[in-house]
């Protein structure tokens, strides 16, 4: 994702709007501890860097592929704690990408239920 932003960086709202989120919601993220101290201009305003906005569409990804609040947090603990915590990463991703591709599954099989419904209606239109 390509954000140019000023030196300045971008105000609350800006920044939510480029990564899809509400300020409600980016001020929550906040508040939860996955999103690190923004920095401030020099009238105490938060100022998102390109960093921030990384940051923001990873954990609006994780959150749209259904990673629970609680592993998010653990995973912005780790993170912050840097490359000693790798490994635990890689394994909090790898557990969840086992439960995101059994959803996907279990989505596929819901799909091809829907698919047969539409299906036999529009047979069963067409015959009258």
């Amino acid at each position: 994702m390509d954000i140019s932003t000023r030196d300045s960086g971008l105000s609350v709202g800006e920044a939510a709007a480029r990564v899809g989120l509400t300020t409600y919601t980016l001020r929550w993220y906040e508040q939860e501890g996955l999103v690190a101290p923004v920095g401030r201009d020099s009238a105490g305003r938060r100022r998102y860097t390109q960093g921030d906005l990384d940051w923001l569409v990873l954990l609006t990804r994780l959150r749209r592929t259904g990673m629970p609040v609680r592993d998010m947090r653990r995973y912005a603990e780790l993170a912050r704690l840097g490359d000693r915590t790798l490994a635990a990463r890689r394994a909090l991703f790898e557990s969840h990408r086992i439960r995101v591709l059994t959803r996907m599954a279990e989505l596929e099989e819901d799909l091809k239920m829907l698919d047969y419904k539409i299906d036999l209606y529009r047979r069963t239109e067409e015959e009258r």
